[in-house]
């Protein structure tokens, strides 16, 4: 069975680079540390790709999941240099979709978001979400 893995570490566009989110057991997950007293927000550079030989038809629809998933957000990747960069000047939403995945990665950025009203904890309720339909190409 193919699947379609997510990764993290400044993965590169259109290589197989990056350190694999973790999938369930919460081992490598994504981290962003952000100080609530300050309502900040802060974004990592992602990947989506698929097993060797597969691709999805029609894209990867990129969303998150769980008790706070309404403080992340997601945008795709238009070269942007870094997070600061990301922050100032991508178009975040809750979902975005990416066409053209394969068994290389396609870059898109997350955001997370917090406010005062959110009190400070390690925050393991969300998961990040790929969804697609997955085809084999040979």
């Amino acid at each position: 069975m193919a699947n379609i893995h997510l990764y993290m570490n400044n993965p590169t566009a259109g290589t197989t680079d990056g350190t694999e989110i973790s999938a369930g057991d919460e081992s490598l997950p994504l981290v962003l540390t952000l100080d609530a007293s300050r309502a900040e927000s802060g974004a990592a550079k992602c990947a989506v790709r698929c097993d060797t030989n597969y691709s999805l038809d029609g894209g990867a629809t990129i969303h998150a999941i769980g008790t706070n998933s309404d403080t992340w957000t997601f945008s795709a990747d238009n070269s942007y240099t870094d997070a600061t960069d990301a922050l100032t000047n991508a178009s975040w939403q809750p979902q975005i979709v990416l066409p053209n995945v394969a068994s290389t990665n396609v870059i898109f950025w997350a955001k997370a978001t917090t406010t005062m009203q959110i009190t400070p904890a390690n925050d393991r309720t969300v998961d990040i979400v790929a969804e697609g339909k997955v085809k084999f190409v040979g």
